[in-house]
């Protein structure tokens, strides 16, 4: 039977890609930072219940599509369930705002998303108002794993 995961309680206050802490944690994870400040973006950065910061993350709806992306977990507070938190808050607002897949590309944790539903597709396969973000286009290396995953309806 497998282990269920009990995720830990998060609060999401939106916050400006202008945000140095978003940056500075992005930095420190060697994930990119050049188009925080475009417009177009939604971040937050999630607290606990003590109002400690956690981590970050935010999205892009291009064309309706769903695009998870700057999502980062500190390396202190990683394997205890916070980057699921994150990502399923982010899903849920995703969903919320009428996106029925969501996409998003990543160097280093594809094992993470797999395990949370995403699978590996080809890059013919992402819809041209995704391929047309400042995040595919440009900012993401062509060897960035691109991964989706279907949302509720």
């Amino acid at each position: 039977m497998p282990e269920v995961m009990v995720l830990p309680e998060l609060t999401a206050t939106p916050i400006a890609g202008s945000d140095p802490g978003l940056a500075e944690a992005l930095a420190a994870a060697h994930l990119p930072t050049e188009d925080l400040a475009d417009p177009g973006r939604e971040f937050f950065v999630f607290s606990d219940a003590s109002g400690a910061i956690c981590g970050f993350g935010g999205y892009e709806l291009p064309g309706g599509q769903a695009l998870i992306r700057s999502m980062v977990v500190p390396e202190t507070a990683r394997g205890r369930g916070i980057g699921s938190a994150i990502l399923a808050a982010l899903l849920d607002k995703v969903t919320a705002a009428g996106a029925r897949e969501a996409w998003l590309f990543t160097k280093h944790a594809a094992p993470f998303f797999s395990h949370r539903g995403f699978r590996a597709r080809a890059r013919y396969e992402v819809p041209p108002p995704v391929l047309a973000t400042k995040q595919a286009s440009s900012v993401c290396p062509i060897t960035a794993v691109v991964m989706s995953r279907p949302l509720p309806l």
